[in-house]
């Protein structure tokens, strides 16, 4: 498999940018992107077999039922992050190792049913929150300890809506490429 290849199945809605501007439209836009994730993804995984949900969605990447347990975990980390930057000023969050965490019995074994229960009620957390912050609010931040980067709740919601997609991506390109329904 060629290079360009490989990164056109890492990526297959391309990298994440943040965006020049943040207008109450595009919030908007990328709350009810959001909101919507889990029923997409519950839409394009509930039918899958044991075998398909253990099939990697690309060489050496994760399985699509590690997909869909990564998707939960980063998206609880996303909440309480933004929890935090709501009631503490600029605090510095915990990072976690996503591979790591993949690789526990959890993400290996685990039916996808109860992670996608979880990603419904989180998510409408989620949009609840996100659809009640004020202009103030999206300008509150913390800092991430990996790269010492401060993130704004508004370029959070930008990237989860974008991470969402990019994983969900992940899955149909492979179901696409399997040929499976």
């Amino acid at each position: 498999m060629e290079a360009s290849d490989l990164e056109k199945l890492k990526y297959p809605i391309g990298k994440f940018e943040f965006p020049k501007e943040y207008s109450l439209e595009y919030i908007s836009d990328k709350i009810r992107e959001i909101e919507s994730f889990p029923k997409r993804l519950k839409q394009e995984t509930i039918h899958l077999t044991d075998e398909q949900l253990n099939t990697p969605y690309r060489p050496d990447g994760w399985t699509v039922r590690q997909v869909i347990h990564h998707c939960a975990e980063s998206h609880m980390n996303c909440y309480i992050r933004i929890k935090w930057a709501l009631t503490e000023n600029n605090p510095v969050i915990k990072p976690y190792d996503e591979t790591l965490w993949s690789e526990l019995p959890d993400n290996l074994n685990m039916p996808i049913q109860p992670t996608l229960t979880l990603l419904e009620g989180l998510h409408f957390r989620l949009a609840y929150i996100m659809r009640n912050l004020s202009n103030e609010n999206l300008e509150k931040s913390f800092i991430h300890p990996e790269n010492n980067s401060e993130y704004k709740i508004k370029q959070l919601i930008a990237t989860y809506a974008w991470h969402g997609n990019h994983h969900l991506a992940h899955i149909t390109t492979l179901k696409k490429y399997k040929n499976w329904k």
